[in-house]
């Protein structure tokens, strides 16, 4: 079976829980950016967590399909409708199971909230796995499909599709977007490279989101903080979520496609149960960033794995 791009969306792409081990060769983990919400999706359709996914991005594609299956949007929240080959339209939601019968249409509508959403499909998708993942890397122009974007006119090869029970998803479970967000975070390793009055500034200063952000680095702006008297430093190792500033004074955020190497001082690292968030960002949200230990990170992810613990299990 194929699924028909009919309109694809401004950036949509097959992703994974990304690839590991490869970081000392220069190659970025990459992946879902709400790995949080791409796993609800896959658990509402019955799949491993780990299932690939479409990525969906700001503008949400239309897309038909061939067979009947089962899929599921989980992330953002757009208005979504189906129409079968009769032009019968009805609208659907996401965080719930959406039956659909061959021939028919999905279209995602109007953006309400958040940058990305996730479609899971109750079937596999039909592409091979570059360095142990299907994820798309579309700077580097590898995996996924073609290494970049659905475009007008793509058929996503699927295969062993299945009509699964329907799933809701439980209102806890389920995110607010609301544009105004903070951020915890870890000293990094720099960190003590700052001045008192610098992680001050850093931690009292509220940051929007630049239009140029990507799924490599977020950008942001505000007031800048005074880097004059900041030592230039050895370029080294990158993780997501590495808080950076350089010259310019104004943080980014490293994100999934990140370089592995970078030489501007990390002030601060974004807690790995926060990471999810930095997907869900649209230009001109406002960020703070909020100083938390180590051990209260570990006690928040411990505490949020175990209210995913259920759906992780197909």
């Amino acid at each position: 079976m194929s699924i028909e791009v009919i309109k694809p969306g401004l950036q949509s792409s097959i992703q994974d829980r990304g690839r590991t081990g490869y970081m000392h060769l220069g190659v970025a983990k990459g992946g879902a950016m709400d790995p949080l919400s791409m796993t609800l999706a896959n658990w509402l359709v019955g799949n491993a967590p780990t299932n690939p996914v479409l990525e969906i991005c700001l503008l949400g594609p239309t897309l038909r399909f061939e067979q009947a299956v089962s899929v599921a949007v989980s992330g953002a929240k757009f208005e979504l409708e189906v129409y079968n080959k009769e032009g019968v339209r009805s609208a659907v939601n996401v965080n719930q199971t959406i039956q659909l019968n061959s021939g028919d249409t999905l279209a995602f509508g109007k953006r309400l909230q958040g940058a990305r959403a996730y479609m899971a499909v109750a079937a596999t998708f039909n592409y091979s796995a570059v360095l142990g993942s299907c994820a798309t890397h579309i700077s580097a122009k590898f995996a996924g499909l073609e290494g970049r974007a659905l475009q007008a006119g793509d058929q996503l090869s699927v295969s062993q599709c299945e009509v699964r029970e329907t799933r809701n998803l439980p209102s806890h479970m389920t995110q607010q977007y609301s544009g105004n967000y903070i951020l915890r975070c870890v000293p990094s390793v720099e960190t003590t490279d700052f001045s008192s009055e610098q992680l001050s500034d850093f931690y009292a200063t509220s940051y929007l989101l630049r239009s140029d952000s990507n799924r490599m680095g977020l950008r942001f702006d505000a007031e800048p903080l005074d880097m004059k008297h900041m030592d230039e430093m050895v370029s080294s190792g990158l993780s997501q979520g590495s808080v950076q500033l350089p010259s310019s004074g104004l943080p980014i955020i490293s994100s999934v496609d990140g370089q592995t190497i970078g030489g501007y001082p990390r002030i601060a690292n974004v807690i790995s149960a926060d990471l999810f968030a930095l997907g869900q960002l649209v230009a001109g949200d406002k960020v703070n960033f909020c100083l938390v230990s180590l051990e209260q990170a570990h006690d928040i992810y411990a505490s949020q794995q175990r209210q995913l613990a259920p759906y992780l299990d197909a």
